[in-house]
C-alpha cells in the first residue's frame, strides 16, 4: 500500500546538517539508558553502527534503567551518572527530568511527545542546557484519531476513552472534538500498567462501542494487554504508532516509529561527534501512517470502511 510523508513543522533533515564525523580512533564512548519502556529497535543500534559507533566494540550500553517505574527514575539516573556516560538517553518526560536533575554536564537526548511543552527544553530550536533530543507529537494527533474512529464506527455515540493523566493536552483535544461531533465520551483515567485490564472492563461495562487510546509510554509497556482484552472484548479501537496495528490491534495512525527511533540514534550521534547539546536543535519525524489490520477486524466481526482502507498507508490481510 502507498505510503504518505507529511512535513510537520520542523524536519529532521532541513535544521540540522548530518553527524559530523569528530568521532575519536581507538576510543570507548559509554551511554546509558533511562525509560519505561524496552530497549529501542534495531533500527536504533543499525544507525549507530552505520555511522561506526558498535556495540561491544567501541560503545559501552547500560541498560539498567530500561524498564524501571517511573518512581525509581530519580534514584537510577542517579547511579547512572556515577558511571560517568558520555550520553544518556531517555524516553518520556519523567525520565527526561531525572536525568535532567541528576546531572547539568552530562548530554541528555530525550524521546518525548513535546519536549518544550513538558518543559525539557526552552524550544525547539535552542534547547538550551545539556539536552537535546526528538519529540513525536503523539499526543497532538489524538484529536485527528477520534475522526478516524468516527469514520470507522459512525454508529457509535458512546466512545471510550483509555488516558494517561500526565497526558492531559491530548484529552483535552480529544473533548473538545467529541462535543463537536456530538458524542458521549467515557473517560477512564490509568496511572500504571496494573490498572489498564481495569480500565478497559470498566469501558466496556459502560457499554462503549470502540475505545481510542490516547498516547502513552505507559500504554506503550502495556500494549499487548490492551490488544488482547479489546479483541476479546469485541471492541475496535484505534493506537497512536501504526506499530500496535502490526502488533495485532485494528487500527493505528501516528508518527512513524521507525524514524523516530532513526532520528534518535542522529540526536545521539550528534552529541557523540562533540556537537553541544543545548545548541542540537530538537527534531521530530515527518512521516506518519495509517495502518488497519484486518485479520484482527476479521477476529472482531467488524468491517472495515472501505474509504479507511483507502487512504490506509498499510494493510494488513
Amino acid at each position: 500500500m502507498r505510503r504518505r510523508d507529511f512535513i510537520a513543522g520542523i524536519g529532521a533533515a532541513s535544521i540540522w546538517p548530518a553527524a559530523a564525523d569528530a568521532q575519536e580512533p581507538d576510543r570507548s564512548y559509554r551511554i546509558a539508558l533511562l525509560g519505561p519502556l524496552s530497549p529501542p529497535k534495531d533500527v536504533f543500534w543499525d544507525e549507530l553502527r552505520r555511522n561506526g559507533f558498535v556495540e561491544g566494540r567501541n560503545l559501552l550500553v547500560d541498560l539498567r534503567g530500561i524498564g524501571v517505574e517511573a518512581t525509581r527514575f530519580e534514584a537510577v539516573a542517579a547511579e547512572l551518572v556515577k558511571t560517568g556516560p558520555d550520553a544518556i538517553v531517555t524516553v518520556g518526560p519523567a525520565a527526561g527530568h531525572a536525568a535532567q536533575h541528576a546531572t547539568k554536564s552530562i548530554s541528555i537526548v530525550v524521546y518525548a511527545d513535546d519536549p518544550v511543552e513538558s518543559g525539557l527544553v526552552a524550544s525547539m530550536l535552542r534547547p538550551g542546557g545539556n539536552t537535546t533530543g526528538v519529540g513525536i507529537f503523539a499526543a497532538q494527533l489524538d484529536a485527528k484519531r477520534l475522526e478516524i474512529l468516527h469514520e470507522l464506527v459512525p454508529t457509535a455515540r458512546r466512545i471510550g476513552v483509555l488516558a494517561d493523566p500526565s497526558q492531559e493536552v491530548g484529552l483535552g483535544r480529544v473533548e473538545a472534538l467529541g462535543r463537536d461531533l456530538n458524542l458521549e465520551l467515557v473517560v477512564h483515567k490509568v496511572r500504571g500498567t496494573s490498572d489498564i485490564l481495569a480500565g478497559i472492563d470498566a469501558l466496556a461495562t459502560a457499554q462503549t462501542a470502540a475505545i481510542i487510546v490516547l498516547a502513552s509510554a505507559v500504554f506503550y509497556v502495556g500494549r499487548t494487554q490492551i490488544i488482547d482484552r479489546t479483541r476479546a472484548l469485541g471492541l475496535p479501537t484505534i493506537y497512536w504508532w501504526g506499530e500496535l496495528a502490526r502488533e495485532g490491534g485494528l487500527v493505528g495512525f501516528g508518527p512513524s516509529l521507525e524514524e523516530a527511533e532513526r532520528l534518535l540514534a542522529q540526536q545521539l550521534l550528534r552529541v557523540l561527534n562533540g556537537a553541544a547539546p543545548g545548541e542540537v536543535p530538537i527534531i521530530q519525524p515527518t512521516k506518519f501512517e495509517l495502518v488497519v489490520n484486518l485479520k484482527t477486524a476479521k477476529a472482531l466481526g467488524f468491517t472495515v470502511p472501505p474509504a479507511i482502507l483507502g487512504r490506509a498507508d498499510e494493510v494488513i490481510e
